[in-house]
C-alpha cells in the first residue's frame, strides 16, 4: 500500500511512495505524531538523481524487516532538499558541525520538538569499513532514546544553542576594493591546479562562478593570468569526460582530478552556468571551442531538460538500465572498442578510439570508457569525425535513457534563462531567445501570484506549495534582467523590480544589511538559515547582491544599489580567506568597481527605407558583447518608460545611437560601433 507520499509533486519523494516505510512528508502533523508516540523522528533529506540515495532506498528503504523496525520505533519523515533548501540547510549545518562533513542522503535523528541529536549520510546494509550498518544506528538510536533520553536532550539542546550562535552580520557600507579583489585572485592562483585546470584536488566540480569572477577581474584589469585560470580550466573540462562529447552537457563533477571520470548524473543548474561561462569566455576571446561548448549546452538544455509546459527539468539520473534489467552509474554514456566496432566498422572504430581516448583497459569500470577529447582540435578529419559523431549519438538515443527529474525549479530556471538569453544574442540564435522566454512565461503565469510572491516548484503545470527562497527570488530576477536588455522588452524588468522588492522587505536584515535565506514570513525551523558561500549555485546572498545592483543600474534605484553594496561586507570579510566559495561575490564587486556601466540603446520608431534599422540592431549587439564587467544594456525607442535608462537620450542626427553612462551620468553618445565597443572594453 502507499504511504503519505502518493499525495505529493515531488519526483524524490513519488519514488518513495510504494516503499514498506511509512514515510511523512515535512509537516507540522509528523512531529505531532512523533509526539503522540513519543518517539524520535528520522528524517531522510535527499534528491531525485542522487546515486547514494537510490542506493541506500534499495538496500533498506525497501527492505520490509527494516521498513518494519522503522515504522515500529519512529516517525519517518522524507524530504526532497531541492523542494526544501531551507530544511536541507539547516540540517546539513548540524551535520557537518558534528561530523566535519556532509551529503547526500543525509540521515537525521531529531526530537519532537525538531532538535537534532544523531547524525549520518549513507549506510551500508552491513557493517563496512568501520561504518556501522543502517539497522544498528536504527538500534542504537532506538537505545538511547529508551535508555538515555536526558544525555538526547542535553545533546539536541546544546546543537540548537550552538547553530543559534552563528549569525551572520558581515553588512555595512564598506565594498571590496581593489585590494581585496587583488588578495581574491592570489589566493586562487595558490590553489589553482596548473597540470589539470580548476582548483584543488578530487572530487573536482565546475567552478562557474569562480571563472564568471576571473573573466570580470581581467575585463577590468588586464590581469592576463585571471584570464588563463578561466580559460585553461574551461578546455580542461571542455575535453575531458564530464562534458558529454556526443550529446553536449556538463554531468555534476568529476571523481578524479583529470575530469574523466564523472558523477553521470546532469543538473539543470550546472549545466545552465557553465552555458552562459563559455559564451561569456567566446566573448572575451573568441574561442571557437567555448562557442561550441557553449551552444550544444544550450542545445541539450532545449532538448532534454525543457518540460511540456516550457520551464527546464531539474535534472537527469545517474544511473540507467545497462540492458540487463540492472541500474548502474554511467551505463547510458561509456563504450568500450568492441561496442565502437559494433557500431561503426573497424576502422572508424579505431578512429573513434583514438580521437575519444577508448582503450582496451577504460577508463572506467569493467573495461569501458568515459568519451573524452583528449587531442587538440586539427589532428582528424573534422567531417569523418562528424559522421562518426552522429552513428554514435543514434545509437546511444536507442539505450534505455537515464530518468528524469521533471520539477521546474524557480531558481534555476531563472539561471537558464540568463544563459539561453545570453547565448542566444550573441550567436544569432533566436530560438534560444524564444525557449528563454518561454520559461519566464512558465514562471510568471504559474510560480508568482498576485502579490509577486514565488512558489519554489511546479511539475507538471502545478505550482508546488514550498515557497520560494532567496536564490529563487535572486536568479528569477537575474534571469529576467537578462531578458530585459537582450529582448527590449521592459516587462521583465518591471518583473524583477517586483521580486527584489520581495527582497528588501522579506530577507534583509535592515540593521546589519546582511541576508537571509528565508522569508521573515517564512516557517520557523530550529534556525533561520543564511549563508554567504557558493555551493553548486551562487548564494542567495550574493545572487541577490547582483541582481540588486543591475536593477540600480538599469533604474537609478538607489535602495537596491545601497542594499547590494550593504551585502558585499561580507564578500570584503571572507573574499581574500575563501575566493573558492564565494565567486559570484566577487564578481558582483567587479561590477561595482567598474560602475556597473549602463549603456542605452535608442532607435527610430517607424521603420523605413531611410531608418538606418540595422544601426540600432547593430549597436544593441555590440552592447551585449562588451566585456565590462555586470554592465546593463536598455534598448528602444527616445523617452521609452519601460526603461528608465532610456529617458531624455535623443537620436543623433536622426540616426540611431548609445549612450554609456555610470550612475545615469553618460558620456557623449556615439551612432559608431567601433567606439561603444571601446567604451566598453572593461578599462577605461
Amino acid at each position: 500500500m502507499a504511504n503519505r507520499l502518493a499525495h505529493e509533486t515531488s519526483p524524490y519523494l513519488l519514488q518513495h511512495a510504494d516503499n514498506p516505510v511509512d514515510w511523512w512528508p515535512w509537516s507540522a502533523e509528523a512531529f505531532e505524531e512523533a509526539r503522540r508516540r513519543d518517539v524520535p523522528v528520522l528524517l531522510s533529506v535527499g534528491y531525485s538523481s542522487c546515486h547514494w540515495c537510490h542506493v541506500l532506498a534499495r538496500e533498506s528503504f525497501e527492505d520490509e524487516v527494516v521498513a518494519g523496525f522503522m515504522n515500529d520505533h519512529f516517525v519517518n519523515i522524507k524530504v526532497d532538499r531541492e523542494e526544501r533548501p531551507d530544511v536541507d540547510a539547516v540540517y546539513m549545518e548540524a551535520v557537518q558541525a558534528a561530523t566535519g562533513q556532509g551529503g547526500w542522503p543525509m540521515t537525521v535523528f531529531l526530537t519532537p520538538d525538531a532538535e537534532p541529536f544523531y547524525f549520518g549520510t549513507y549506510f551500508p546494509p552491513a557493517p563496512r569499513h568501520g561504518m556501522p550498518s543502517f539497522r544498528q544506528v536504527l538500534e542504537g538510536v532506538r537505545a538511547a532514546w529508551a535508555d538515555r533520553r536526558d544525555e538526547v536532550a542535553e545533546v539536541a539542546g546544546k546543537i540548537v544553542r550552538d547553530l543559534s550562535q552563528r549569525e551572520i552580520n558581515y553588512g555595512g557600507t564598506e565594498i571590496p576594493g581593489e585590494e581585496e579583489l587583488a588578495q581574491a585572485l592570489l589566493g586562487l592562483t595558490r590553489e589553482y591546479d596548473s597540470q589539470r585546470g580548476g582548483f584543488g584536488g578530487a572530487p573536482k566540480f565546475p567552478p562557474s562562478m569562480v571563472i564568471e569572477f576571473l573573466l570580470r577581474h581581467h575585463a577590468r584589469t588586464g590581469s592576463e593570468g585571471a584570464l588563463q585560470m578561466a580559460s585553461d580550466t574551461c578546455e580542461r573540462m571542455a575535453r575531458g569526460g564530464i562534458y558529454d562529447q556526443l550529446g553536449g552537457g556538463f554531468a555534476r563533477y568529476s571523481v578524479d582530478r583529470d575530469w574523466v571520470v564523472p558523477h553521470f548524473e546532469k543538473m539543470l543548474y550546472d549545466n545552465a552556468l557553465l552555458c552562459r561561462v563559455y559564451a561569456h569566455l567566446w566573448r572575451t576571446t573568441g574561442s571557437e571551442l567555448a562557442r561550441r561548448v557553449a551552444l550544444e549546452t544550450a542545445d541539450f538544455m532545449v532538448r532534454e531538460l525543457r518540460t511540456n509546459e516550457g520551464g527546464f527539468a531539474s535534472a537527469l539520473d545517474a544511473d540507467s538500465d545497462d540492458g540487463t534489467g540492472r541500474h548502474v552509474e554511467g551505463a547510458y554514456y561509456v563504450w568500450t572498442p568492441r561496442q565502437l566496432a559494433e557500431v561503426l566498422g573497424d576502422e572508424d572504430a579505431e578512429l573513434a578510439a583514438q580521437y575519444f581516448g577508448v582503450t582496451e583497459e577504460g577508463t572506467f569500470e569493467h573495461g569501458q570508457s568515459v568519451l573524452q577529447l583528449p587531442q587538440q582540435d586539427g589532428v582528424f578529419d573534422a567531417e569523418r569525425v562528424g559522421s562518426i559523431r552522429e552513428r554514435l549519438l543514434g545509437v546511444r538515443a536507442g539505450r534505455p535513457a537515464p530518468g528524469r527529474d521533471d520539477k521546474v525549479v524557480a531558481a534555476w530556471n531563472g539561471l537558464a534563462i540568463a544563459a539561453l538569453a545570453e547565448t542566444g544574442a550573441y550567436f544569432d540564435r533566436p530560438d534560444l531567445v524564444e525557449a528563454a522566454v518561454g520559461a519566464a512565461d512558465l514562471l510568471v503565469r504559474l510560480h508568482l501570484d498576485e502579490q509577486a510572491r514565488l512558489a519554489r516548484t511546479s511539475k507538471d503545470g502545478q505550482a508546488g506549495a514550498n515557497a520560494g527562497v532567496l536564490e529563487d527570488y535572486a536568479d528569477v530576477a537575474e534571469g529576467f534582467l537578462a531578458l530585459a536588455s537582450v529582448t527590449g522588452e521592459g516587462v521583465w524588468l518591471e518583473f524583477a523590480g517586483f521580486l527584489l522588492d520581495h527582497v528588501l522587505a522579506r530577507f534583509v536584515d535592515q540593521e546589519s544589511g546582511s541576508l537571509y535565506d528565508t522569508g521573515a514570513d517564512a516557517e520557523r525551523l530550529i534556525r533561520r538559515p543564511q549563508d554567504p558561500t557558493d555551493n553548486a549555485t551562487p548564494s542567495g546572498w550574493t545572487a541577490a547582491a547582483g541582481a540588486l545592483l543591475s536593477y540600480a543600474a538599469q533604474t537609478g534605484a538607489e535602495p537596491h544599489r545601497t542594499a547590494a553594496e550593504r551585502a558585499l561586507g561580507v564578500v570584503k570579510a571572507l573574499g581574500p580567506r575563501v575566493p573558492r566559495f564565494i565567486g559570484w561575490g566577487l564578481a558582483v564587486a567587479e561590477a561595482v568597481l567598474e560602475g556597473p556601466k549602463e549603456v542605452a540603446i535608442v532607435g527610430p520608431a517607424i521603420v523605413g527605407p531611410a531608418i538606418d534599422e540595422e544601426g540600432t540592431k547593430a549597436l544593441h549587439r555590440t552592447a551585449l558583447l562588451g566585456t565590462s564587467p555586470g554592465a546593463v544594456v536598455a534598448v528602444g525607442t527616445p523617452g521609452s518608460d519601460e526603461f528608465p535608462l532610456l529617458a531624455e537620450r535623443p537620436l543623433v542626427d536622426g540616426r540611431p545611437a548609445a549612450y554609456v553612462c555610470r550612475h545615469f551620468a553618460c558620456d557623449a553618445p556615439t551612432t559608431d560601433r567601433d567606439r561603444l565597443r571601446a567604451a566598453l572594453a572593461g578599462r577605461d
